[in-house]
């Protein structure tokens, strides 16, 4: 089999730059990747886009998903070039299952109670919700362990996640039938690490857990999650 394609997913409140050094550690290893623009507008429309984008790649595919990411590859790891999934600090859904329905068999976490209500016009003419984390609150939530001043930058930077993303069921669940990795963020304030680890038993996930990183880990620590990715690439020949 040719060397997989990297496809990197970020998730809600950040964009695709939060993988920047995971991008300049996969490329010291000559591996082809790509970090798209997640759209943020809900779980069908979000994972299609990424499922397209994967299905147009000659050869295989490892999809990696950071947070909400991560529920977006479990869709559209459905696409018939990938061949493994990557999560990383990540929501790994079951069938029929939506994030706010995980995430709510679990101890509520930080994240919660310092989301931030804005709304914006839909092509229909209507209006719908969008969430982003307090400003004050986004260091201590999101990113724990980067340094003072670029979290506050990245506080600034914020890409909305539509409120309805929360309670879209996923209809598929491409770990049951593709190899799966997870990272585990022992500090995560913004998706409770045990909502992680159940995810990544589930799903019977090869499975790493670094103690005191943040959500933000893609940042913090490129290399760890990068380690991650690899043992997913080298797997495949």
């Amino acid at each position: 089999m040719p060397t997989p394609t990297v496809i990197l997913v970020h998730g809600a409140f950040t964009d695709a730059a939060s993988w920047l050094g995971v991008i300049h550690e996969l490329k010291k290893d000559g591996i082809s990747v790509i970090a798209p623009s997640n759209p943020l507008r809900g779980l069908a429309s979000d994972a299609a886009y990424i499922a397209s984008l994967a299905s147009q790649i000659d050869g295989p595919v490892i999809l990696v998903g950071h947070s909400y990411g991560g529920a977006l590859i479990t869709v559209a790891g459905a696409a018939e070039n990938v061949v493994g999934l990557v999560y990383v600090a990540a929501y790994m859904l079951d069938e029929e299952e939506s994030v706010g329905e995980l995430q709510g068999r679990f101890p509520a976490s930080a994240l919660v109670n310092n989301l931030q209500q804005w709304t914006y016009p839909t092509a229909d003419g209507g209006i719908a919700t969008e969430v982003t984390i307090a400003e004050e609150a986004f260091p201590r939530v999101f990113a724990a362990d980067v340094a003072a001043d670029l979290a506050g930058v990245l506080a600034s930077t914020q890409r909305p996640l539509c409120m309805g993303a929360f309670g879209e069921a996923a209809p598929v669940a491409a770990w049951k039938t593709k190899p799966s990795w997870a990272l585990i963020a022992g500090a995560d304030q913004a998706i409770n690490p045990e909502v992680e680890r159940f995810g990544a038993e589930r799903a019977a996930a090869t499975t790493v857990e670094i103690d005191g990183a943040s959500h933000a880990v893609v940042l913090s620590q490129p290399k760890a999650v990068t380690r991650v990715i690899l043992d997913a690439v080298h797997s495949f020949g």
